[in-house]
């Protein structure tokens, strides 16, 4: 059974940055599409970016393009999300969720119905 468990959260001001990582565990080898989503109160949650493994392509919303970035170390099986430049409005709890290749491939990877399981998130607090 897969279990993901996030890291990395915290409180930065404008402009910072944070990296967030999520620890797979439980793996057994099969290609993935590793998502990170977010949600703010109040707010449905959204996908954020996603990666395929073991291949790495990579997926972002419009929203973080050209400021955050996925990437994963198979040999440690993690993925991380490295976000800079972050903004208030980033202001949300972090999840890592697994899905099924073709979730990547079919461009499905910003649903949240298309994974499981999911970590259990991680707090992300950008203040002006």
């Amino acid at each position: 059974q897969v279990r993901l468990m996030e890291s990395g959260g915290g409180s930065v001001q404008a402009g910072g940055s944070l990296r967030l990582s999520c620890a797979v565990s439980g793996y057994t080898y099969s290609s993935k599409c590793m998502g990170w989503f977010r949600q703010a109160p109040g707010k449905e949650r959204e996908g954020v970016a996603a990666i395929s493994t073991p291949g790495g392509r990579t997926y972002y919303a419009d929203s973080v393009k050209g400021r955050f970035t996925v990437s994963q170390d198979n040999a440690k099986n993690t993925v991380s999300l490295q976000m800079n430049s972050l903004k208030p409005e980033d202001t949300a709890m972090y999840y890592c969720a697994a899905g099924g290749i073709y979730s990547c491939y079919s461009g499905s990877w910003f649903r949240p119905g298309e994974y499981s399981p999911w970590g259990q998130g991680t707090q992300v607090t950008v203040s002006s």
